[in-house]
């Protein structure tokens, strides 16, 4: 908000006063021909990680989440022979410790390689919430993989596989985007 004090200069008296909103600034940190190189970009490298496998799971945390999984498993079918399987994670984000649900049975990737993904990796809560509960089941290899990584972590995570790191205040927020064709990250 902005206040405008209006001056007579004649009078030197103030007329009036003016108030004005603002409108929350948003920046654009990678418009949808970058985030289609970055979700490439980071298919390949969990193809390298998955060379040797047959099966993969991409479990896509609820919401943009499952949306990067599914572009990721779009572009792993055009550039692999594996037999790719997504899952989708339900964490309750405000109230991590509830039980999370997923959309295969835990015997459906028990002995199997996993890459667990989300959109923004922020405090790191969601991610590590989403890794305890993998790894209560034996697995033959775990990943994750992010499109940005803020870097404001309050657990000891990390993703494997990241498209963008950016250096940002705790103020700012980051928005993930996905629609046909108009794919954004945005900073508000």
């Amino acid at each position: 908000v902005i206040i405008l004090l209006l001056q007579d200069k004649a009078t030197n008296c103030f007329l009036s006063l003016k108030k004005i909103e603002m409108m929350p600034v948003s920046n654009i940190i990678l418009n949808n021909e970058q985030i289609q190189l970055k979700i490439k970009r980071i298919a390949y490298q969990i193809y390298e990680s998955n060379v040797n496998e047959d099966h993969l799971i991409l479990a896509g945390i609820s919401k943009s989440g499952f949306q990067f999984a599914k572009k990721l498993k779009t572009i792993l079918e055009e550039i692999s022979d594996l037999e790719i399987e997504l899952c989708e994670v339900r964490i309750d984000k405000k109230h991590p410790l509830n039980a999370i649900e997923t959309s295969l049975p835990s015997s459906a990737y028990e002995n199997k390689s996993v890459v667990l993904i989300d959109d923004v990796l922020n405090s790191g809560a969601t991610l590590i919430y989403g890794v305890k509960h993998f790894l209560e089941v034996p697995l033959k290899q775990f990943k994750t993989a992010v499109l940005v990584d803020r870097s404001h972590k309050k657990f000891p995570v990390k993703a494997d596989f990241k498209g963008i790191s950016l250096s940002t205040s705790m103020n700012e927020m980051v928005q993930v985007q996905f629609s046909k064709g108009k794919d954004k990250v945005e900073l508000h």
